[in-house]
């Protein structure tokens, strides 16, 4: 099967930097959210990513107006029905996931690949609330999309090799790299950076050393080019959180606990950059440590 027409589910930062590589690659794009004002403000978003890469060298000014050409929005999943392929980009909560999957399966075609970019959740269940666990897979971008090279692709226990395939196929004309990783929670990179960071949190919340201390070590320290409570907040501390329980409960190991301090950010909703406040103050010119 050649993809031509892909589909996105959620327009927030990982559904628009998806939209904006597709769109730049050739794909027809329709990206969809229940929030007009989201669709709204990702088509802006995407439009200043394309001036961006103009400005460094790497896109022209026709190949920009040709990509935004190539993406239309809506607010009803029903718009995806021609769709080829769909990734899923909404929130990382299983259950706001599956009712997703469960809504589209009434408007898609028989041929039509799900996928989903989650983070940490496990494809193979995902893939059984569907019609289609075979045509099933885990397309897991990097964020910022635009900018990272990697792609991770997971196969559910039904995954089968033409769906693997065309998801690779997809993943090169993108101008990314793939890696294949099994099923088991927080995949490859989640698996590894998000308990990193969780580490990077409890090491504050037990007084090792402040915000500036940690983030300046693993910086200067181990060449990091954020550190990791920066990184936290540019993720956003409810996704950290959300993985760090996946990691938890799949694994059913202590060293996965989620650290309290970030348990009790996520609750007063200091969620990072998006929220304006997280382990670092966004409200001022330079963003300010908060402990």
């Amino acid at each position: 099967m050649s993809v031509q027409h892909i589909g996105i589910v959620g327009a927030g930062q990982m559904g628009t930097g998806i939209a904006q590589v597709c769109a730049v690659a050739g794909y027809a794009v329709h990206l969809t959210d229940t929030s007009p004002k989201a669709l709204s403000a990702a088509v802006i978003k995407i439009d200043k990513g394309l001036v961006r890469q103009i400005e460094k060298g790497a896109l022209t000014e026709a190949a920009k107006t040709n990509a935004l050409a190539q993406i239309q929005t809506a607010d009803d999943l029903s718009a995806l029905g021609s769709c080829d392929l769909i990734i899923e980009a909404a929130t990382e909560r299983e259950d706001i996931k599956t009712s997703i999957f469960k809504a589209l399966i009434p408007h898609i075609k028989p041929a039509t690949i799900l996928t989903s970019n989650t983070s940490s959740i496990s494809i193979t269940r995902l893939a059984a609330q569907t019609d289609r666990p075979e045509m099933f897979m885990g397309f897991h971008f990097m964020n910022p999309v635009p900018v990272m090279p990697l792609v991770e692709l997971i196969r559910g226990i039904a995954t089968d090799d033409k769906t693997f395939k065309i998801c690779q196929e997809i993943v090169k004309r993108l101008g990314k790299t793939a890696t294949h990783s099994e099923d088991f929670p927080g995949f490859i990179v989640n698996r590894i950076l998000i308990p990193m960071i969780n580490e990077a949190i409890y090491t504050l919340h037990e007084g090792v050393g402040s915000v500036l201390s940690i983030d300046n070590s693993l910086k200067l320290g181990a060449n990091h080019p954020m550190g990791p409570l920066e990184l936290a907040d540019f993720i956003g501390l409810d996704t950290c959180l959300a993985v760090m329980k996946v990691l938890h409960n799949g694994l059913a190991d202590t060293k996965y606990r989620p650290c309290p301090l970030l348990t009790k950010y996520v609750e007063a909703g200091w969620l990072g950059r998006k929220s304006g406040r997280g382990f670092y103050d966004y409200s001022g010119e330079t963003p300010q440590p908060t402990r």
